[in-house]
């Protein structure tokens, strides 16, 4: 069997190794000139800056892969538990050091609200059952047919899946700032807690299930083994090409067009590319003959978009954790004009990644690596990054000045920044979403993009905007998926 898989992003990775193990004959081709996708490397003036994903989490996804082949994971990849996970920062200044040590955890919710650690408890007990049916049970199972979703449907209701994350949080806490701290999850797969089903609440409790990794190198190093081991297992890899159409005859796949007009034969493309991107672009002059699939296409809501920010200090921040999650005065609001309203808003909340209090080998003896992620309104907003990128830069620094690193601007000696322009014309995102489809109860397992096509015979979707959904461990278990359909 000869399967081509468009694009290395993790879900494309763990695809052309999962049918490599069933003997297909693989190759991977991808448009950048390194692998990635959103998990690409940038290497500037002796810092290291991972490009997208930074928090590991259910590390065994990633060791499956290896283990596939006999490989011991140890031989490819270091990662590393880390001790405080988050430190959020609260609008007062006020910080709370979120990790796995149960004991601690429930010490600093009741140093802000003693009623809550009950609920705390409770929530995340809750939590659990979600993660035993969400991705225990359902994160590999394809939903290709209605009668799958259909047999779910009680156990989800009965999972309280209508209500959203935010809402769930504060069935059980009443402190504004630990709802927050406890429903900010759906931000890390592109949704507003508000409005993102319940169901992903579970991630709460993956976290605490398997710990937060960070991988030695960076998350890149990652993507240097997985690398390797495909080189080694004979999977034939393809850079700085981009796939520029997927030829079909009557709704089968037959092969796919570079960009030098170049064809390529086969019967399976598998595609690790943005869904709405793919039936859009690539298939062009194919009518699709659905018009159920064109409604439920054109009705899709989009993730946000990210602006983020990457730089070198030539001193070390000493005091800053390594992930830190900095909250902006208004919540609820923030994420209506970033969702809803389309419009920048000066009240930002943010995450501040630093690599190198972890891990030394991120920038050169004595300085410090950063990148900044600011959650932003997707392209739909019609915002002119090109003026407005240097703007958010300076607000950015003007912030992260005031609440956690004094004399910042004077120090920074190394930056670039990503704008949702990058997500849409590098990465090929729609509307430069950061994550794809936003994930909404109605845009769930069998209402998200389908794993198979539901057009196309021989076209199938791992990656961001199919089943499960975004996040390294949703990507990876996309794999999982087509390893049972194909």
């Amino acid at each position: 069997m000869n399967s081509i898989i468009i694009g290395s992003g993790f879900g494309g990775i763990a695809a052309a190794l999962r049918l490599r193990a069933k003997g297909h004959k693989v190759t991977l081709i991808e448009k950048q000139p390194d692998l990635g996708g959103r998990a690409r490397v940038f290497k500037k003036s002796g810092f290291i800056y991972d490009g997208g994903p930074t928090v590991i989490t259910a590390p065994y996804l990633i060791n499956e892969l290896f283990e596939l082949f006999q490989k011991d994971p140890k031989d490819y990849i270091e990662l590393t538990p880390l001790k405080v996970w988050y430190q959020f920062v609260f609008e007062d200044n006020s910080k709370f050091n979120y990790s796995g040590d149960e004991t601690e955890m429930k010490r600093q919710i009741s140093e802000i609200s003693k009623d809550d650690v009950e609920g705390y408890e409770k929530l995340v007990n809750f939590t659990k059952k979600i993660f035993d049916k969400g991705f225990t049970e359902l994160a590999d199972v394809p939903f290709d047919k209605p009668l799958v979703m259909m047999q779910q449907l009680p156990s989800l209701l009965k999972l309280k899946s209508y209500k959203s994350v935010y809402s769930l949080v504060s069935s059980y806490i009443k402190n504004e700032k630990l709802r927050r701290m406890l429903s900010m999850h759906p931000l890390l797969v592109g949704g507003n807690p508000f409005t993102t089903t319940s169901i992903y609440g579970l991630i709460l409790y993956l976290e605490k299930k398997w710990g937060i990794h960070y991988s030695m190198g960076g998350t890149g190093n990652i993507i240097n083994g997985l690398e390797k081991l495909m080189n080694e297992v004979g999977i034939k890899i393809i850079k700085g090409r981009e796939v520029t159409k997927i030829i079909s005859k009557e709704n089968k796949i037959s092969g796919i067009q570079l960009d030098d007009e170049i064809k390529i034969e086969t019967n399976n493309v598998i595609c690790n590319a943005d869904p709405p991107a793919v039936y859009e672009k690539m298939l062009n002059g194919n009518k699709n003959k659905s018009l159920m699939f064109e409604w439920k296409k054109n009705r899709m809501e989009y993730s946000m978009g990210l602006f983020v920010y990457y730089f070198g200090t030539k001193k070390t921040y000493e005091n800053v954790e390594h992930h830190t999650i900095k909250f902006g005065n208004k919540y609820k609001e923030h994420l209506d004009d970033i969702f809803n309203n389309k419009k920048l808003n000066n009240d930002i909340s943010y995450y501040l990644h630093r690599p190198s209090a972890t891990d030394k080998s991120m920038a050169p003896k004595g300085q410090d690596c950063f990148y900044v992620l600011v959650p932003v309104p997707n392209n739909q907003s019609k915002i002119d990054w090109s003026i407005e990128g240097k703007k958010m830069k300076n607000l950015v620094i003007d912030k992260m000045e005031k609440d956690l690193m004094p004399n910042l601007r004077e120090n920074i000696i190394e930056d670039f920044y990503l704008t949702p322009d990058y997500f849409e014309k590098d990465l090929n995102t729609k509307y430069g979403s950061g994550f794809s489809i936003q994930p909404k109860f109605s845009q769930s397992a069998y209402f998200r993009f389908h794993n198979k096509s539901e057009i196309y015979n021989g076209l199938y979707f791992v990656g961001a905007g199919t089943h499960p959904g975004a996040g390294v461990p949703g990507v990876l278990s996309s794999a999982k998926v087509l390893d049972k359909i194909l």
